[in-house]
């Protein structure tokens, strides 16, 4: 199995679960430091040549890529009248078009074995908005978009897609928040906290396994109800 952006955060949390129960991991990463066990490599999605690399060194090592999880994403957040092209641009290749490469370049073999099992890791920010996420958004929800379209091309080899919308997280990228800040966050959410890396990981592993077999084309909030009515 593939897990990209698996160096730290949920991507690390992610991989961690998955080694935990004995799976075969290779993970991706801009600059490497995946967790101990798992097929570590360095890989820019955004560059095509880089991701037909590190399929070829996991088919190699570890055979076809049975389960996907597209994690990896970027933000680079301004209000829309402040927000360049390039700042559009970069997002938009990271989260949603290196999405596109890495489903493509997957289910080649899952069709092949007739079987497979693809997680896109969006947000809440999809479906909620966000000021000053324009571009992020819009990455995340057009995975919603890719999802269930993969359903319906792939759903007759038994090849499930999925999309998780997390909330919150604590992650090195919230803990640098002000205190207020978080604060303030933590009010707009009933359950009153962030969410673990390792709570997101647990529904990513459910997907992964044959009690999910049935599910494909959800959207599933960890979001602690921030996202209700969404």
């Amino acid at each position: 199995m593939l897990v990209t952006g698996g160096s730290r955060g949920i991507g690390r949390a992610v991989a961690e679960a998955f080694l935990a129960q004995g799976d075969q991991v290779a993970v991706t990463s801009r600059g490497g430091g995946g967790p101990e066990g798992a097929l570590d490599l360095v890989c820019d999605l955004t560059d095509p040549a880089a991701v037909e690399a590190a399929f070829a060194e996991i088919e190699e090592k570890h055979g076809p890529v049975e389960v996907l999880v597209a994690n990896a994403g970027i933000t680079d957040d301004t209000l829309l009248l402040r927000m360049s092209e390039d700042q559009w641009s970069r997002v938009i290749e990271t989260n949603l078009t290196a999405t596109f490469r890495l489903v493509k370049r997957t289910s080649k073999g899952m069709l092949r074995l007739r079987r497979g099992r693809i997680v896109l890791m969006s947000s809440v920010v999809a479906l909620l908005g966000s000021p000053g996420q324009v571009n992020y958004a819009a990455s995340k929800a057009g995975l919603i978009g890719i999802a269930r379209s993969l359903t319906r091309e792939l759903g007759s080899r038994s090849i499930t897609t999925n999309v998780v919308a997390p909330g919150y997280v604590e992650t090195d990228m919230t803990a640098g928040l002000p205190e207020e800040q978080q604060a303030a966050y933590k009010q707009q959410i009933p359950l009153g906290r962030f969410a673990s890396p390792e709570e997101v990981a647990g529904t990513v592993t459910w997907l992964a396994s044959d009690a999910a077999a049935y599910v494909s084309g959800a959207v599933i909030p960890v979001d602690g109800g921030l996202g209700m009515g969404h």
